[in-house]
């Protein structure tokens, strides 16, 4: 196998990665199943192989338990009341129930429009000041307004903020609906994943609700069932998030009623985690993290008679990128000053749960930690001329993918969806909660350009569906070019004499200082 990849151009080792770990037998990798077992134990043995050495809790795993909640459909209903009159709504078609949090099993409540649905004092900027949402069902679209940088808009999204602060003032459930100019994917596959069982930390203390909390998704397209009424449409209220205006807030007529049946059991996944040590008598004592997640979606609804999701790019490309660094460190017999830790972690896909774990029981000292590196779905279907750097403004580290990616032809961009809020969507996210300054590189485009054309329409037609598998069109070179990137931007955190630091602009920066 060694020998093999030896032989193998930079782009085919990491291409073989992705193969077996996105490959049918695997079954999607969903954690706490046996597919995902087998892919753990493929990175295991790749870490062993390139030299790295255990830096989990049992060898290289980290295990992880997990409280999984299944919505039975065939037993749940849901439907607004007005003035003696019942709609009833579709559980698919109409909305779909969250099975992250803990579901209650009866709900009737009052419903009120927050607008965005943020509380961010620092902006100034609050939809729920003179708001009593006390034992309501707070109904938000996604988003906010323009003037509010994008991380703090994704910052107050986040579950450990959002849910916290919206149960702290006694709601009792909420209610998204999406922006159609900002959703990933259609309501058509959306709704598929009404499916999916649902996640938390079976560790109440890394909880982020302490009881029930009623909580959907709404097809935007028939979010006029909820503002019924109300004498405002969901026409008007697009027109003002699409000019990035303040939406008003009002009291909806309808009360929500609800009956939530689930299922629920209790599973174990591991993370795991390898270390490059460093060979500085004491920077060697201080981590690089190089993340990336490993689950996907699993076996789910099929489309177009495919039920395995297999998730090539989403993140068998991160984890194959982590390994081929690794790789590379241990076959050049490469000398760092500080240690590099390689962390692959479960559960993303169900909250970034499998990093929420790490970071607050982290397998090193966490304030030993200096950076982390994340690579998620990072798109390897263009050439690489740009990169977009999630995070990139907020620490020195984006000063130090700048200089790696001067010399490899490649320009950093802006990020030109801020509410898509992928800054905290994936793992480097809760890093950064740590203190730990973070970013996560994805390729970019020019705009209006063909490469925005198949960025935009992987989006569309392979995220989260089936499709997303080996047969799809790889850019080889791309993807060979953006570890070499990686490579160069590991090995420059890890000899630099300073660690890095959250610029004074940083919003995040507090979290340095907790």
């Amino acid at each position: 196998m060694a020998l093999a990849q030896e032989m193998q151009s930079p782009g085919q080792r990491w291409w073989a990665h992705v193969q077996y770990l996105a490959s049918d037998s695997l079954e999607g990798r969903l954690t706490g199943t046996a597919g995902y077992e087998k892919a753990a134990e493929y990175v295991a043995d790749q870490f062993k192989a390139d030299g790295l050495q255990p830096a989990g809790t049992k060898g290289y795993f980290q295990p992880v338990k997990f409280d999984v909640q299944r919505i039975v459909a065939a037993e749940t209903s849901m439907r607004l009341v007005h003035d003696g009159k019942t709609v009833l709504l579709s559980l698919g078609p109409d909305a779909i129930l969250g099975s992250q949090l803990p579901q209650p099993q009866t709900v009737k409540a009052s419903m009120v429009f927050v607008g965005y649905g943020l509380h961010i004092p620092e902006a100034p900027f609050d939809d729920f000041k003179n708001l009593d949402i006390r034992g309501k069902v707070i109904v938000y679209i996604n988003g906010g307004p323009s003037s509010i940088a994008g991380p703090l808009k994704s910052n107050a999204r986040a579950p450990q903020e959002f849910i916290q602060f919206i149960a702290g003032q006694g709601a009792v459930g909420l209610i998204s609906i999406a922006n159609p100019k900002s959703m990933d994917i259609p309501w058509s596959r959306i709704e598929l994943s009404a499916s999916q069982p649902g996640m938390r930390l079976d560790d109440p203390t890394l909880q982020d609700s302490k009881g029930p909390m009623f909580t959907a998704s709404f097809n935007p397209a028939h979010a006029d069932k909820l503002l019924a009424g109300s004498g405002h449409t969901m026409a008007e209220l697009l027109t003002l998030a699409e000019a990035g205006q303040v939406l008003p807030r009002f009291g909806l007529p309808s009360t929500l009623e609800a009956v939530v049946r689930t299922r629920n059991e209790v599973v174990e996944s591991p993370n795991i985690v390898g270390v490059y040590p460093g060979s500085d008598p004491q920077l060697k004592s201080e981590y690089v993290v190089y993340s990336a997640h490993l689950d996907h979606l699993g076996v789910g609804e099929p489309i177009d008679g495919d039920k395995i999701y297999n998730g090539a790019m989403d993140n068998a490309s991160g984890v194959a990128s982590l390994l081929e660094v690794a790789g590379s460190l241990h076959r050049e017999h490469v000398k760092l000053k500080r240690s590099v830790l390689f962390v692959v972690v479960c559960a993303e896909e169900k909250g970034l749960l499998g990093s929420r774990y790490f970071a607050a029981k982290p397998t090193v000292p966490v304030r030993s930690i200096v950076a982390d590196l994340n690579t998620d779905m990072f798109l390897p279907i263009v050439p690489l001329n740009y990169l977009v750097i999630f995070g990139g403004d907020e620490s020195t580290l984006g000063d130090d993918v700048r200089a790696v990616a001067g010399p490899l032809d490649v320009q950093i961009i802006a990020d030109r969806q801020p509410d898509r809020n992928i800054f905290i969507r994936s793992d480097q996210y809760n890093f950064i909660r740590a203190g730990v300054p973070a970013l996560a590189p994805a390729f970019g485009s020019k705009a209006g350009s063909a490469e925005e054309k198949t960025l935009a329409e992987w989006l569309t037609h392979r995220y989260h569906a089936p499709s997303d598998d080996v047969n799809q069109p790889v850019d080889l070179q791309a993807a060979a070019k953006f570890n070499r990137l990686m490579l160069a931007l590991t090995m420059r955190v890890a000899d630099e004499a300073a660690r890095p630091a959250w610029k004074d602009s940083s919003f995040f920066r507090r979290f340095a200082t907790k």
